[in-house]
């Protein structure tokens, strides 16, 4: 039997997870062991209390009101713009649009970008590990413009292969859009000689950072993709705001996806003419609590350090997976040699739905489901799998309790 990995040296995860309130809790009198993280990650009290600190004591619409509350808010909200670039290392906060998410992200470009390039045989290419929030927007706008949406296959490890994208590029590829990580399966897409490949065929690439960002560094400049989607509440943050990064040169090229308030600088009943990037595409009053918020979270995992948390989840993910496999009748749905600390499982005789709530009567919070990513579950043959997802909190009892779970679950099915 081979021995566990050892702890991240210097990294004291009981610490750490004394920033998060929530993980006191019981739940039916237990100790919670929170392993949704990929789903929604919990917020530490820096994050809640950035969130609370502006709304007690600096409300205001932005970019409108010259007093000076107004002026408070205003600074907040762009000051959180650039600590998002700094994040991402963007070249400039004109490329950083704040959205409700990555799902509304993948939508303006889907809308603003594609819609208005796309003519009929063109080719929109995705993969076979995608998010319904990278499949569907591209399924609405191939209908609306006669092009067509293509998958690259996945192997039943999970994986795709460099060579199967090479193989799908063609003159007709216009658009090429992938997860960085699996949010399904955990796997790590070699997104860096995706792109290489994409523009060498003249096609534009949208990634889907939304599980990537929590759990490893990023960097839009030298992943040099053009359109990069990620999402507050994934890594720490609050609900409701995420961003779009998007090359310069073509967010100046898009029209405005959405009009209204902030997205303008002139309007008449015979023309308006657009504001500059990027309130361009942020029509309305913001989610300005939830920027503010945002940016809490980034000096939260820049506190901790985000190879840090990387050491510390591959780490729980190699000890999870040894301990998960002696369970009897486990099998673990997604087996990429390089994974995010993601894993999807299902259990002989129980259905995941039924699997899930008896953790719960543990205290062990799981997903099970689809995982939006219904294109996954066909593939392997099962209507649904439950996944444990890590995070910068999670410990080694955690995956004991996750076990201990499991057993009771077999016990009450058996």
């Amino acid at each position: 039997m081979s021995a566990s990995p050892k702890a991240i040296a210097g990294y004291d995860v009981e610490r750490v997870r004394r920033d998060f309130p929530i993980l006191t809790r019981l739940i039916h009198g237990k100790p919670l062991v929170f392993l949704d993280s990929a789903a929604s990650s919990q917020r530490p009290a820096s994050v809640i209390a950035a969130v609370d600190e502006y709304e007690t004591l600096h409300h205001a619409n932005v970019h409108r009101g010259v007093y000076q509350l107004s002026q408070e808010a205003t600074d907040l909200f762009e000051r959180a713009r650039e600590r998002v670039r700094g994040f991402v290392n963007a070249r400039s906060t004109r490329e950083v649009i704040f959205t409700r998410g990555t799902t509304e992200a993948i939508n303006l470009v889907a809308q603003s970008f594609g819609r208005p390039r796309l003519k009929a045989g063109d080719e929109i290419l995705l993969t076979h590990l995608e998010h319904h929030a990278n499949i569907v927007p591209w399924q609405l706008v191939a209908e609306q413009t006669g092009a067509v949406v293509k998958a690259v296959p996945m192997d039943r490890r999970g994986v795709v292969d460099v060579a199967d994208v090479a193989a799908y590029l063609n003159e007709r590829t216009r658009i090429v859009a992938c997860a960085q990580v699996s949010n399904a399966l955990g796997t790590v897409l070699p997104v860096r000689e995706i792109v290489k490949l994409a523009h060498a065929r003249g096609a534009v690439v949208l990634i889907d950072g939304a599980q990537a960002v929590p759990h490893q560094k990023v960097d839009f400049k030298a992943l040099d993709c053009d359109f990069y989607a990620f999402s507050a509440h994934k890594m720490y943050g609050p609900t409701g705001i995420g961003c779009l990064i998007g090359r310069e040169s073509l967010l100046e090229s898009m029209p405005p996806w959405q009009g209204g308030g902030d997205m303008i600088l002139t309007v008449s009943f015979a023309k308006t003419t657009f504001n500059t990037l990027p309130f361009k595409f942020e029509a309305g009053t913001p989610n300005i609590s939830g920027a503010v918020g945002m940016a809490a979270a980034v000096d939260y995992i820049e506190s901790i350090g985000i190879e840090h948390i990387h050491a510390h989840e591959q780490r729980l993910l190699a000890i999870a997976t040894e301990k998960m496999l002696k369970v009897p009748g486990l099998t673990i749905i997604g087996t990429a040699p390089d994974k995010a600390s993601v894993i999807s499982f299902t259990l002989d005789g129980v259905h995941p739905h039924d699997l899930g709530t008896i953790l719960d009567s543990e205290g062990v919070a799981v997903r099970t489901g689809h995982h939006c990513a219904m294109p996954v579950m066909e593939f392997f043959d099962i209507p649904a799998t439950a996944r444990a997802s890590f995070a910068c909190y999670s410990r080694e009892s955690d995956i004991d309790a996750l076990v201990a779970a499991l057993h009771k679950a077999r016990e009450v099915f058996s």
